[in-house]
């Protein structure tokens, strides 16, 4: 049954609600709203904004979507796959640059799910999607030394870049403080440890508090978020951005990035989801509920949304069923945001960075890096490898840019390679073991079977037909040709044409559905004559043979 392109779930499960799965939906929000609270937080400030803004998104975001979203179970909010390029447009463009491009994926996002595009982000390779990913990890990484580490960046640097950002580390190195160095592996320890000893109370949580105690408590000379940035309590107020035509011009690109990497994010999330739960998201509508979040985020103040997989998988080995636990993680962050965002200023700013250093490791996906590297054709290592170095060294723009550009120029030449033009060899030519299986082919006629695809890549493989002097008939077959182009089309008029004038008659075997309706459309078929178009090799040869009499 084909889905209807807009049909939130949360709608359409309203009759099937009750008390009992209510209940569970609001256990499960509330517990991934304690586990977004400081990955939120942590991401806007990887973002190079401040820190209620991350709350700000997951509050807005996060119920939008969840309303109007196609999945019963995904959790939106920000991510670290933002964190890189959204650092980078506010660097660039200042804050009012991010609301623009925030609110541009989001119109993006939306028209992608109009036109049905949901089943296209497949078509994205996944060579690409795990170089940039493994990329943003890294990234994420070499952002966070510097507090890891307590370092003191001279005044003026200019650290955008992740080289950049390398290059301050290693000036600022002599600024280093133990005291950063020791809650940021107490951080880093309680993160890996404490799942083991217990999943249902988040690492995270503990970390910062565990973290806020020894910089409190013992009195240790450890920056915390409220000696960098301003906190805030007050809530999301709705904001107009001011439209300026050259910066949307300069904008498209990255507001384009951020809506692809939106759309495989949040589809990814529903697939993942959806084999937990045995359950199926509409994708269009996903979509569309995935940019219309983003539009009313950057409206709020907020950064880009997606789905986030971690999150997602939280609700769901909690209980969550239902969009309803979706909506309840934004409120009880809503409440969050009123009554304990002050004391979010007594975060030390290495436990953030410990946070920062354990999502980019569960999202670097090394080892899948490591088995492709291992297993897979030189191509996909280049087009893995290039995309990964071009997001680090540069960003990620450039990187899915570039990727997708290697990506299709290789995919063309193995399609390319793969076609080719077989001549026909008389059977006569063959011992009598052979020659039980083979046509016989007529007198004076030529028989050539292209296989593979006929497009621009591969139409000097069959430009050139050889052609004896006595030959009067040719016959093409094409029954493993699958597609066709107009450029190939136009080297099978110039083969035509040069048929025509030696007074050869040039005979079609087996033409396929989408190679004929583009033969019909541009109009061969009228100029080589429905005549000439056989149904099977078997009518063709009888065809030549008629003609050669």
């Amino acid at each position: 049954m084909t889905m209807k392109i807009f049909e939130p779930k949360f709608f359409a499960g309203l009759k099937k609600t009750n008390g009992k799965q209510l209940a569970g939906d609001v256990v499960a929000g509330v517990i991934v709203a304690i586990i977004a609270l400081p990955l939120s937080i942590a991401l806007a400030i990887a973002s190079g904004v401040s820190p209620e803004k991350g709350l700000y998104t997951a509050i807005v975001a996060g119920f939008v979507i969840a309303l109007l979203g196609g999945s019963n179970v995904n959790i939106s909010g920000p991510t670290a796959a933002f964190a890189t390029i959204v650092a980078g447009i506010v660097a660039q463009f200042g804050t009012s640059g991010l609301v623009l491009a925030t609110i541009m994926a989001g119109i993006m996002l939306v028209l992608m799910g109009l036109l049905r595009f949901g089943s296209l982000i497949k078509y994205i390779p996944y060579t690409i999607t795990t170089g940039f990913t493994s990329g943003i990890a890294v990234t994420i990484v070499i952002g966070q030394i510097k507090d890891f580490l307590g370092l003191t960046f001279a005044p003026g640097t200019h650290a955008i870049e992740s080289l950049e950002k390398l290059e301050a580390v290693v000036r600022s190195i002599h600024t280093f403080n133990p005291q950063a160095l020791a809650v940021g592996l107490v951080g880093l320890a309680i993160l890996i440890v404490w799942p083991k000893i217990n999943k249902k109370i988040p690492g995270s949580l503990v970390a910062v508090v565990v973290g806020v105690v020894m910089v409190k408590v013992l009195g240790m000379q450890v920056n915390t978020i409220g000696d960098l940035y301003t906190i805030s309590r007050q809530l999301p107020s709705f904001a107009l951005p001011k439209l300026n035509f050259e910066a949307v011009k300069l904008l498209i690109p990255s507001a384009f990035t951020i809506a692809i990497l939106a759309g495989i994010e949040s589809l990814l999330s529903c697939v993942v989801s959806d084999g937990m739960i045995g359950d199926r998201h509409n994708s269009n509508t996903e979509l569309i509920a995935q940019g219309v979040g983003n539009i009313c985020s950057g409206l709020f103040g907020g950064i880009p949304a997606t789905g986030a997989i971690a999150r997602t998988a939280a609700n769901v080995k909690n209980g969550g069923r239902t969009p309803v636990a979706g909506m309840v993680h934004a409120l009880v962050l809503l409440l969050v945001l009123v009554v304990l965002m002050p004391y979010a200023a007594w975060i030390p700013m290495p436990i953030i960075a410990a946070i920062l250093f354990m999502v980019a490791y569960n999202m670097s996906e090394w080892r899948q890096f490591v088995s492709i590297c291992k297993t897979a054709t030189k191509s996909d290592i280049l087009v893995l490898v290039v995309t990964f170095g071009l997001t680090v060294v540069f960003d990620l723009v450039v990187a899915i840019e570039v990727g997708m550009l290697i990506a299709m120029l290789l995919f063309m030449k193995r399609m390319a390679d793969v076609t080719h033009l077989r001549t026909w060899t008389q059977a006569d030519e063959f011992s009598s073991k052979d020659a039980g299986r083979l046509k016989k082919i007529p007198a004076h006629t030529a028989v050539f079977e292209i296989n593979g695809p006929m497009f621009f890549a591969s139409s000097d493989k069959f430009s050139a037909i050889p052609i004896k002097d006595d030959t009067k008939v040719i016959v093409l077959r094409m029954r493993n040709v699958p597609t066709i182009d107009i450029s190939a089309l136009r080297t099978m008029k110039a083969i035509l044409s040069f048929c025509r004038e030696n007074g050869v008659t040039l005979l079609l075997s087996h033409v396929n559905e989408q190679p004929l309706g583009v033969m019909q459309k541009a109009g061969f078929y009228a100029e080589l004559g429905s005549q000439n178009f056989m149904e099977n090799i078997d009518a063709a040869l009888a065809r030549a043979e008629e003609l050669c009499k």
